[in-house]
C-alpha cells in the first residue's frame, strides 16, 4: 500500500488534533482537581474550621485563625514554584504535572481524615498547617505546567484560546466545590455538617485524583520542551538565569496577577463568611451565590482567551482590569442589600472582570519568558502574585470589616490591587504576531 503526502498529512493532522484535545483535557481536569481541593479548604475554613481546630478562641478570632491557615499555603507556593519550575525546565513539563497532582490529592485526603482539636489537642491545628503547606507546594507548581502544556501544544494564533482551558479549572473547581458543599450541607443538619459532613468533600477527592492521573498519563510532552531536549538547549540553572535576565518581565507578570487573585479570593473565601456572619444569610444561599459567580467567571475566562487572540493580551487585560476596578464599590453596595437577585448581579459582573484578567494569563505569561526558563518564570511569577494578591486577602478583609464596621473598606482594598495591576498592564509589551509565535516556540 502506498501512502501519499496528502494522506500522511491528514493522518498527522488527526493525530495532532487528538493529542491537543488530550492535552487540553489533561490541563483542565488537573487544574479543576487542584482548585476543587483548594476551594473546599477555603469553604471549610470559613464555615467550620474555627470550631473544629480553634475551639478555645472566640468567633472572630477563630475565623481569623482559620483564614490564617488558608494564607499559610501561599508561603509554600514560591518554594513549590521554584522546585517545579527547575524540574519542568530540566526534566519536562509532563512529569512535574503528575507529581503535583498526586501531592495535592494526598494532602487533601489527609485534611478529610484529620481528627479535630477535641480528639488530639494542639496536634490538630499543627497537622492542619502541615497539610496546608503541602497543598501550597503543589499549587505553586501545578498551574505553570498546565498552562505551558496547553499554550505550547496550541496551533499558531490560538494560544490565548487554548491557554484559557487550564484557567477555567479555577471557576469549575469553585463551582464543583460549592456544589458539593451545597449538597452536603442541604442533606445534613448544622450539627451533622459541623461534626462530620464537612469531611465528605475532601474524601471525594479520591475519585477526582484517579481520573486526573489517568488523563495526564496519556498526554505527550510539550513539543517546545522536546525540541529543547533534542537541541540540548536545556538550562543548567534556569532560576538563576531568570533572575539575572528577566527581572522586568517577572515584575510585570507578578503585577498582572495581583488584582485577579485578590478579588478572586474575596469571592471564593471571604464572601461566604461575610454573608453568613455579618449579613446573617444562610450558608446554602451564599454557596449558591458563589456558584453563579463561578459560572460567570468561567464563561468570560474562555471568551477572554479567545478575544485575546484577536484583540491582543494587553487590551483584553486592560478592559478587565478597568471593569473590575470600577465594580469594587458597587459590588459591596449591592451585596449589603441582602437581596439575592442583586447579589447575583454583583457576582456576575465581577465574574466579567475576573474572566478578562484570567483568560489571557497563560498565553501572556508564556510570551514573557524564553522557552528554556519559561516554567521557572511562569511558576515564580504566579506564586508571588498569589502571595501579594490573594494569599491573605480573606484575613485582611475580615480584619478591615471588624475594624471599620463597613464593607466599603474591602472595596478600597480591592481598588488598590486593581491600580497595581493596571500599572503592570500598561507596562506589558505586546509582541507582533510573527515575533510572538517565534518566541513561544523557541525559534527566536
Amino acid at each position: 500500500m502506498t501512502h501519499t503526502p496528502e494522506a500522511s498529512a491528514r493522518t498527522s493532522s488527526a493525530h495532532d488534533g487528538r493529542q491537543l484535545r488530550r492535552v487540553v483535557g489533561a490541563s483542565l481536569v488537573g487544574t479543576t482537581i487542584e482548585w476543587y481541593d483548594f476551594f473546599i479548604y477555603a469553604s471549610a475554613a470559613s464555615l467550620v474550621f474555627g470550631k473544629q481546630f480553634f475551639p478555645s478562641l472566640d468567633g472572630t478570632a477563630a475565623l481569623l485563625a482559620s483564614f490564617a491557615t488558608l494564607g499559610v499555603s501561599f508561603v509554600a507556593r514560591p518554594i513549590g514554584g521554584i522546585v517545579a519550575g527547575h524540574l519542568g525546565d530540566r526534566v519536562g513539563r509532563k512529569a512535574v504535572l503528575v507529581a503535583t497532582l498526586l501531592l495535592m490529592g494526598i494532602s487533601t485526603i489527609g485534611v478529610g481524615l484529620l481528627p479535630g482539636y477535641d480528639s488530639i489537642g494542639v496536634a490538630a491545628p499543627v497537622l492542619l498547617v502541615v497539610l496546608r503547606l503541602l497543598q501550597g507546594l503543589s499549587a505553586g507548581g501545578e498551574w505553570g505546567g498546565a498552562a505551558l502544556m496547553s499554550v505550547e501544544h496550541a496551533p499558531p494564533g490560538r494560544r490565548g484560546y487554548f491557554g484559557s482551558f487550564p484557567q477555567i479549572g479555577v471557576p469549575i473547581g469553585l463551582l464543583l466545590a460549592n456544589l458539593v458543599f451545597f449538597s452536603v450541607s442541604a442533606a445534613t443538619t448544622d450539627d451533622q455538617f459541623a461534626r462530620w459532613g464537612w469531611r465528605i468533600p475532601f474524601l471525594l477527592s479520591v475519585v477526582l485524583i484517579a481520573v486526573g492521573f489517568f488523563v495526564r498519563a496519556r498526554v505527550s510532552e510539550s513539543p517546545v520542551f522536546s525540541e529543547l531536549r533534542a537541541r540540548r538547549a536545556r538550562r543548567s540553572a534556569p532560576l538563576a538565569e531568570l533572575l539575572r535576565t528577566n527581572r522586568r518581565e517577572l515584575l510585570v507578570a507578578i503585577g498582572l496577577f495581583i488584582a485577579n487573585n485578590m478579588v478572586g479570593y474575596i469571592l471564593i473565601a471571604f464572601i461566604n463568611s461575610y454573608g453568613t456572619r455579618t449579613l446573617k444569610l444562610s450558608s446554602t444561599t451564599m454557596l449558591f451565590v458563589g456558584m453563579v459567580g463561578a459560572v460567570s467567571w468561567g464563561v468570560f475566562t474562555v471568551l477572554a482567551g479567545h478575544w485575546s487572540d484577536g484583540w491582543g493580551r494587553r487590551r483584553t487585560y486592560l478592559v478587565g482590569t478597568l471593569a473590575m476596578g470600577a465594580w469594587t464599590f458597587p459590588f459591596f453596595l449591592l451585596f449589603d442589600t441582602r437581596s439575592v437577585p442583586l447579589m447575583l448581579a454583583a457576582v456576575i459582573v465581577l465574574g466579567f472582570g475576573l474572566g478578562l484578567t484570567y483568560g489571557p494569563q497563560a498565553a501572556a505569561y508564556s510570551e514573557l519568558f524564553p522557552a528554556g526558563i519559561r516554567y521557572s518564570g511562569v511558576s515564580f511569577a504566579y506564586a508571588f502574585g498569589a502571595i501579594l494578591g490573594g494569599g491573605f486577602a480573606p484575613l485582611v478583609s475580615t480584619w478591615l470589616v471588624g475594624e471599620t464596621g463597613t464593607s466599603l473598606s474591602v472595596s478600597g482594598y480591592m481598588l488598590v490591587a486593581c491600580l497595581v495591576t493596571l500599572a503592570a498592564v500598561l507596562a506589558l509589551r505586546e509582541r507582533p504576531a510573527a515575533e510572538r509565535e517565534a518566541f513561544v516556540t523557541g525559534a527566536e
